[in-house]
């Protein structure tokens, strides 16, 4: 199908203001709605999950690997799909598929008795592994997936000069709303029992975000009469956006243009994902385990999702900072300190219940988020340039979901067979380091021009 006219209903360009600025506000709304398929929107709900359908932790570990590798295998379909039909439709389409799966899965033990009853299965708890690991194959892929995709390619096209400002002020609202959600589902929870509180979410995403990506939702500035920045393009030699080996910026008529098979084989693609991809990993594990982790390292459950709150003041304030730094340094720094503050996290993480510890991670957590945003709305399309950045942010993201469907699995593996979640995290202290080093040596293309 074609794509929905930009001047439905309403022209941007006949506004008396830059759309851009709308275009960051509707977006960052959407990546914030994008928690319930997020693993910070799933961890809350897991101890119920198991009460419902009788399985153990570790096995409802497994369901959710299986369930986000499978919605990993599927994004870079979604990223094509992305690219023709753009960042409105798609958006909205993935707002329903989230709310559709989220509805479904309020009735997850039920259909599993229906499901075992009509198939002549004796134990109704397996049928509800194979009905659970789809739920979360569908809920990755539409709301981790999809949704954050089309969020952040549609608000990375309208700005250049100014993509590492508007990265940073969109990421002050991002992290803030990730690092409190597992407090506010925890609310929610409290006040309206689990279904319910997935109920509420399904009727916030699906009726009311995807009524804001249909009306406020626009694919790049050129489809609306408009310019990126809302004026004239940057001068070659303004010292802003520069790249991973600090040169200046191409002028807009000489943006970098690669198709996704050419910026696959650019060490930088893939020094910038794996960091990205090994953040999702971890800190996606230690998420989906936090009150276990609490009551492992000795301060209890509540009080280690109540470590999400400072972990937000310390994110919000980074990412301003980040991005501003991002429009000034090469990606390549943001890069090494990113993975510096991951190995900070990953060592307090390990010992959380001594103060000292616990300061660690909510500084190396807190400031390797604020980070995140910055690199995941900058890096691509300064690198790559805009034209296929649906495609290929698709492949970086489909790496991400992958790292975060094994991080949870990996850190279950290593409390059940070596008795401490600390193995796991010293571990990724050493992955953390090999990225470093990768990102530090790896050699810098020259541009591709159109």
């Amino acid at each position: 199908m074609a794509r929905i006219a930009p001047h439905i209903p309403f022209a941007p360009k006949k506004l008396p203001f830059f759309y851009g600025w709308v275009v960051v506000g509707a977006a960052t709304f959407g990546i914030v709605m994008s928690i319930p398929g997020q693993t910070m929107g799933v961890s809350v709900f897991t101890d119920h999950l198991i009460q419902a359908t009788g399985l153990t932790r570790l096995e409802l570990t497994y369901t959710y690997l299986i369930g986000t590798l499978a919605s990993s295998l599927l994004l870079p379909r979604g990223g094509l799909f992305l690219d023709k039909h753009g960042s409105r439709f798609t958006a909205a389409v993935a707002c329903v598929l989230v709310a559709a799966t989220l509805c479904a899965m309020t009735q997850l033990d039920t259909l599993a008795l229906i499901f075992a009853e009509q198939g002549g299965f004796t134990e109704p708890s397996l049928v509800a592994a194979v009905l659970l690991t789809f739920g979360f194959m569908m809920l990755r892929f539409s709301g981790q997936g999809m949704l954050t995709i089309a969020s952040r390619t549609m608000m990375a096209k309208w700005f250049e000069r100014r993509r590492g400002f508007v990265s940073g002020l969109s990421g002050v609202f991002v992290s803030g709303g990730f690092a409190i959600a597992p407090v506010f589902l925890q609310w929610l929870i409290d006040l309206a029992n689990w279904r319910n509180a997935w109920l509420i979410l399904a009727a916030l995403v699906g009726l009311g975000m995807s009524a804001i990506a249909l009306f406020f939702y626009r694919e790049d500035p050129e489809e609306c009469g408009l310019r990126m920045d809302g004026d004239a393009p940057a001068e070659k030699g303004s010292g802003t956006n520069r790249g991973d080996d600090g040169s200046d910026p191409l002028s807009l008529d000489e943006e970098p243009s690669y198709t996704r098979a050419e910026a696959l084989r650019t060490a930088r693609f893939w020094y910038v994902t794996l960091a990205l991809t090994l953040q999702a990993m971890v800190f996606t594990g230690v998420t989906f385990h936090i009150m276990d982790i609490g009551v492992d390292t000795g301060i209890g459950g509540r009080e280690a999702v109540r470590v999400f709150i400072p972990n937000a003041i310390v994110s919000t304030s980074v990412g301003m900072l980040a991005g501003w730094l991002a429009d000034r340094v090469p990606v390549r720094t943001l890069v090494l300190a990113f993975m510096s503050f991951q190995i900070i996290a990953y060592i307090g993480a390990g010992r959380l219940g001594e103060p000292v510890f616990m300061v660690m991670m909510i500084v190396g957590w807190g400031c390797a988020g604020g980070l995140f945003a910055t690199l995941m709305n900058v890096a691509m399309p300064n690198f790559f340039g805009r034209k296929h950045l649906g495609a290929i942010s698709s492949v970086q993201m489909s790496c991400m979901v992958a790292g975060s469907a094994l991080g949870p699995a990996m850190l279950a593996a290593a409390k059940t067979y070596l008795g401490s979640y600390r193995v796991g995290l010293l571990w990724s202290c050493a992955l953390s380091a090999g990225v470093f080093l990768f990102a530090l040596l790896a050699p810098s293309p020259q541009p591709r021009r159109n």
